[in-house]
């Protein structure tokens, strides 16, 4: 038997736009994260669908780890569910949001963040407990990944450095400042670098 091709969370373009597009990083989360988790404003669609057209965006929880004044960072492997980012440097942990994260056809807010706490159980192992919060929405219009991703960046304080893989799509995780990954921002994805860029005034 075949197996079924995996189901994403998706929003329309169209209502993006009309909340108020932008290029870049927004710490107005409530202003998109609110309406877009409305159940009747998300629906589920195949992966290789999504991928290919620009009249949707792709949900996409992106946690940043901290702790002791360092950042979490890691090399995304081969094994990564986004070729297009293979070998690139990140301080982002996330991915898809699947329609095994919720029974229904849509998302809303508990849903949401149930789903954020399994991606991160799934992608690391931690030795600790953690806090996190919503700080900005990350969006990327320039490159083909980008047009059709929209991000929710969270950050994620732990009470412990002890942090392990989960994935092997997850390489060579360590911790570093901000000025030292600032020397290697031309390595890193996308995202990662406008995160990087604009965190001091996320908190």
């Amino acid at each position: 038997m075949a197996k079924s091709e995996e189901q994403i969370l998706v929003i329309k373009r169209e209502l993006f736009d009309r909340i108020g597009s932008f290029q870049g990083l927004c710490p107005d989360v409530d202003r998109y994260l609110r309406p877009f988790l409305l159940k009747e404003n998300n629906f589920f669609v195949p992966r290789s669908a999504a991928e290919e057209d620009p009249s949707l965006k792709q949900l996409i929880p992106y946690a940043v780890f901290r702790h002791g004044g360092k950042i979490l960072r890691y090399t995304r492997g081969a094994k990564s569910g986004e070729k297009r980012l293979v070998a690139k440097g990140s301080i982002g942990i996330g991915g898809h949001i699947n329609d095994t994260d919720e029974s229904l056809f849509s998302f809303d807010q508990s849903a949401y963040h149930n789903a954020v706490r399994r991606e991160i159980a799934e992608e690391l192992r931690l030795g600790g407990g953690f806090t996190e919060r919503a700080v900005a929405l990350i969006n990327d219009d320039s490159t083909e990944v980008g047009k059709v991703h929209l991000g929710v960046v969270h950050l994620v304080d732990l009470e412990s450095a002890d942090v392990r893989a989960g994935e092997k799509a997850i390489a060579g995780l360590g911790f570093a400042t901000r000025d030292e990954l600032l020397g290697l921002r031309d390595s890193l994805e996308t995202w990662s670098q406008i995160v990087l860029d604009g965190l001091p005034a996320l908190g």
